[in-house]
């Protein structure tokens, strides 16, 4: 049997993203898709979300991009398999639970609640963001399952470390 491909979700602020997360989140695509993972965002043609997705298309990645609407109004081009959920914000509980592991990368409302979310479900978190406030919020409520990173490398550097611990 086959095993279930590993899908990195990758997190972020879409209009409200800073260079620094676009930068981070184009590189993290394009280090998931050269790990062989497939990359799952939220899938609109904005920020982290279109960063990530066009990092992995150049890396000839696959991207699953789950949708807050029912149409592909705003979808990016990079993302291969769009899930239409017509669920607007509450989508990110999807986000979240079909991600192996979650990658902040930036911070936003909705950031926050997709890392909310991951740590209710027990997953694990890895922050890269150089908002200090939400690193030591989310690191207090979750030691055991959130990991601060300062670059993309140690990011994917954890996700490993956290994968070959998950199937041992």
């Amino acid at each position: 049997m086959v095993p279930r491909k590993i899908v990195i979700g990758v997190m972020g602020p879409g209009e409200q993203a800073k260079d620094i997360d676009i930068r981070n989140a184009h590189e993290l695509g394009k280090r998931i898709a050269r790990e062989g993972w497939v990359l799952l965002t939220g899938g609109r043609n904005v920020g982290v979300m279109e960063a990530a997705s066009q990092g992995a298309k150049f890396a000839n990645g696959l991207t699953i991009g789950i949708l807050p609407g029912k149409t592909d109004e705003g979808i990016s081009e990079a993302v291969d398999i769009a899930i239409f959920t017509d669920l607007g914000n509450a989508r990110n509980n999807i986000n979240v639970l079909s991600s192996d592991v979650v990658i902040a990368c930036g911070m936003s409302a909705g950031t926050a609640s997709e890392i909310a979310l991951a740590l209710k479900a027990s997953k694990k978190v890895i922050l890269l963001t150089d908002d200090e406030e939400s690193k030591l919020f989310f690191q207090k409520m979750s030691p055991e399952n959130v990991c601060v990173v300062c670059d993309v490398e140690n990011a994917i550097a954890k996700c490993k470390l956290y994968l070959a611990y998950r199937h041992n």
